[in-house]
C-alpha cells in the first residue's frame, strides 16, 4: 500500500486555502503538503516530542497537547477542516473527540485502519490477530486502545450527531467505493455536524 498515494487521497477531500487543524498530525507530513500544494493553513497537534520537532523542522506551526484533554483551547469554528487522520484507535474517548472535532471545525475528516478488511477476518477466523500495513503491531505491544470497522463508524457518527458527506476505503492506494468495509485496510469518511 502506498501511504504516500493515501496522504495524496485524503488531501483532496481538504477545499483549497482551508484553515486546518490536523490532530495527531505525527511529522506534520500532510500538513505541510497541504501548505505547500493547497494554500492551506493551520496548526498540528502532537504529543510525541520527536514529531513536534519534525513538525518544526518542517514549517508546521504545532501544539503539544494530549488529545485525552479535549480541544477547549480552541473556540467554535475555529477551522474549516479538522483532521484526524490514524488518530481515533489511539483515543480513550472517540465519541467525544469526534463532536470536538464538529465543534472546532465545519468540516471532519477521519481514517483509521478497517479491521473488517478482509485478510483481518482471515486471520482471526484462524485465531490470531492480523498484522498487517495497516494494523502493524501485535496485538500485546500495539499502541492502538480500539480497533474499528468502516461499518461501525457509520453508526457512531450517526449516534454523535454527524453527518456523513463522504465515505470510502482504501487499499493499495485505491480508492475503494464497493464493500468497503471487507475490500479496504483503511477507513475514511468526511462529515459535518448535524444542524
Amino acid at each position: 500500500m502506498s501511504e504516500r498515494r493515501d496522504l495524496e487521497l485524503i488531501a483532496d477531500l481538504v477545499p483549497f486555502g482551508a484553515r486546518v487543524l490536523d490532530l495527531g498530525c505525527g511529522n506534520g507530513e500532510l500538513l505541510a503538503r497541504l501548505q505547500q500544494h493547497k494554500g492551506c493553513s493551520g496548526y498540528g497537534i502532537e504529543i510525541v516530542d520527536a514529531n513536534v520537532q519534525a513538525c518544526i523542522k518542517r514549517g508546521v506551526n504545532v501544539i503539544q497537547l494530549n488529545l485525552e484533554q479535549g480541544l477547549a483551547l480552541f473556540d467554535d469554528a475555529s477551522f474549516d477542516v479538522v483532521l484526524q487522520i490514524d488518530t481515533l484507535q489511539h483515543l480513550r474517548n472517540t465519541a467525544h473527540m469526534l463532536r470536538e472535532t464538529a465543534r472546532v471545525g465545519r468540516i471532519g475528516i477521519v481514517s483509521f485502519p478497517n479491521f473488517a478488511h478482509w485478510p483481518n477476518r482471515l486471520r482471526v477466523l484462524g485465531g490470531r490477530m492480523p498484522v498487517t500495513k495497516a494494523l502493524p503491531y501485535e496485538w500485546y505491544d500495539t499502541p492502538n486502545i480500539r480497533v474499528g470497522t468502516y461499518a461501525d463508524f457509520e453508526v457512531l457518527a450517526r449516534k454523535s450527531g454527524l453527518v456523513v458527506t463522504d465515505s470510502f476505503g482504501l487499499q493499495g492506494g485505491r480508492v475503494i467505493r464497493r464493500w468497503p468495509n471487507l475490500r479496504a485496510s483503511v477507513a475514511v469518511f468526511r462529515f459535518e455536524r448535524a444542524l
